[in-house]
């Protein structure tokens, strides 16, 4: 079994869609389909059910995904080792400022266990750069949340959270137990500044142009609305400062957690086993 052909059998696995595979692998879907049906054939089994429902691993599918990853991990490891004999195992990692997320924390004390010898430059960048300079060049891999312009990145969903509407804690909406983006329409919100990315401004902006104060870090908006009475998006379960308090939003859609790359990446081992490592980190 070639690692290549491992590879692909772990996209479709972990993303149970031979299309969404295909696209991650940055591939066309019959050539990936021939070589899972090759894989099946020198396995001597089906290693996914086909049906109108979707696609599922079989038995055999799940021994050869656990096999599968470990193979491909210590290949990387292997690669990895080399390229620290050379000098050259460093990966900047660009992640949002603030983040205290423990998904972020499991993934740190994993990827150290795998690769000690590797050295870790993290840049943390404000709300108005969602790729946390992946398109800028200046990171090698982001930690990061959607939606942004995803020209030229491959992007995996690794969680979704629910969001609400972060108020103070005597406004009159404070006391609901859920909002949606419409009941704030009369309101002053906190923004991103010109220029930041459409996509993501849209998003935390509930879809609607705004007006109010400028932001370009979470502490800049809770201070927005705690000193201007401004109203805004944040994460349900972040805990607000003092004086503040998130009321649920119903007609939002989660934020995602993901993690982001360039696409002609894909062949370093060092963001391979990252994005793994991400991977088997958040489903924790």
């Amino acid at each position: 079994m070639e690692l290549r052909t491992l590879r692909y059998f772990v996209a479709v696995a972990e993303e149970l869609h031979f299309g969404r595979a295909a696209a991650r692998l940055h591939m066309s879907q019959p050539p990936l389909s021939r070589a899972i049906k090759q894989l099946e054939t020198e396995a001597g089994a089906a290693l996914f059910d086909r049906s109108s429902a979707g696609v599922t691993l079989t038995p055999v599918g799940a021994v050869l995904l656990d096999e599968a990853r470990s193979l491909l991990d210590q290949a990387d490891r292997v690669r990895v080792r080399v390229a620290a004999a050379a000098g050259a195992a460093i990966l900047t990692v660009g992640m949002l400022g603030g983040s205290t997320d423990p998904g972020a924390s499991r993934l740190a004390g994993a990827f150290h266990r795998l690769h000690p010898g590797v050295e870790v430059r993290i840049r943390e960048a404000d709300l108005t750069d969602p790729t946390c300079g992946l398109h800028a060049g200046l990171v090698d891999v982001a930690l990061t949340r959607g939606p942004f312009d995803e020209t030229g990145l491959t992007v995996h969903a690794l969680r979704a959270d629910p969001v609400g509407a972060l108020l103070r804690a005597d406004d009159p909406l404070a006391r609901r137990g859920g909002l949606k983006p419409a009941d704030l329409a009369d309101r002053r919100w906190f923004r991103f500044p010109e220029g930041t990315d459409p996509r993501w401004q849209s998003y935390w902006h509930g879809g609607e142009p705004r007006e109010g104060p400028v932001v370009r870090a979470v502490q800049e908006c809770q201070q927005a609305v705690l000193w201007n009475g401004t109203v805004g998006i944040t994460l349900l379960h972040h805990e607000p400062a003092a004086g503040l308090t998130v009321v649920p939003l119903i007609d939002m859609p989660p934020s995602r957690v993901v993690v982001a790359w360039n696409a002609g990446e894909d062949t370093n081992p060092l963001i391979r086993s990252f994005v793994r490592t991400a991977i088997a980190a958040y489903q924790r």
